[in-house]
Formats: C-alpha cells, sequence, structure tokens
C-alpha cells in the first residue's frame, strides 16, 4: 500500500559528499517522524538524524556540524546531505517513518516503524 524508497548512495572518496533521499509512495494522507538510519557491517543499526513534520531535527553525535536532515512534506520526502564523509560512515541507510496515514481504499489506515529498503554509502580513503 505504501513505499519508502530511497536513492542516492554510491562510492565517494573520504571528505566527499553524498545527498540521500527517500520518497514514501502510495496515497499518503500524512507522514509523522522520519529519520535515517545506518548499518555497518557487524555492527547494530544506529540512528543518524530524524526530522519531525514541523521542522525539528535531532543528530547522533558522530554526524553533527556534518550531515544535513531536511524534508518536503508536499512530496514525502525526506532527505539526507551528508558532507565530509569519512571511511566510517560506510553502511547501508535506512529511511524510516514513525508513521505513515494513508488511504486504503476509502479508508485512513496507519503503518508505524516503517522502513525502506536502504542504500549503500562506501566512502573509500
Amino acid at each position: 500500500q505504501v513505499q519508502l524508497v530511497e536513492s542516492g548512495g554510491g562510492l565517494v572518496q573520504a571528505g566527499g559528499s553524498l545527498r540521500l533521499s527517500c520518497a514514501a509512495s502510495g496515497r499518503i494522507i500524512s507522514i509523522g517522524v522520519m529519520g535515517w538510519y545506518r548499518q555497518a557491517p557487524g555492527k547494530q543499526r544506529e540512528l543518524v538524524a530524524t526530522i519531525t513534520r514541523g521542522g525539528s531535527t535531532n543528530y547522533a553525535d558522530s554526524v553533527k556540524g556534518r550531515f544535513t536532515i531536511s524534508r518536503d512534506n508536499a512530496k514525502n520526502t525526506v532527505y539526507l546531505q551528508m558532507n565530509s564523509l569519512k571511511p566510517e560512515d560506510t553502511a547501508v541507510f535506512y529511511c524510516n517513518a514513525d508513521r505513515i496515514t494513508y488511504y486504503s481504499g476509502s479508508m485512513p489506515s496507519n503503518e508505524y516503524d516503517y522502513w525502506g529498503q536502504g542504500t549503500q554509502v562506501t566512502v573509500s580513503s
């Protein structure tokens, strides 16, 4: 009924930049908090950044000052601008929405804690 689709990952040299996008598709009515998480090989998934509908943001200490999260509510899209990338940023990045309200048939429905499929970011030294 709904999907979160990430794009923008790839291979970049240390010090470079990437911009990730995550677009929600379906008959979306509204989306709650959206965020980016990442999982490096052999490690647990961790928070990168979150943003509320009103634009309030929260960042992991490891990315403060280098990454910027933003969203376009009209496009149901969240972005992650990543600058000054480091090899330790290498991971699969996942988009998350804590709540997606959408039309299922003619009735509003909710999905909670919804994840995208992930996009690989690799930073070479």
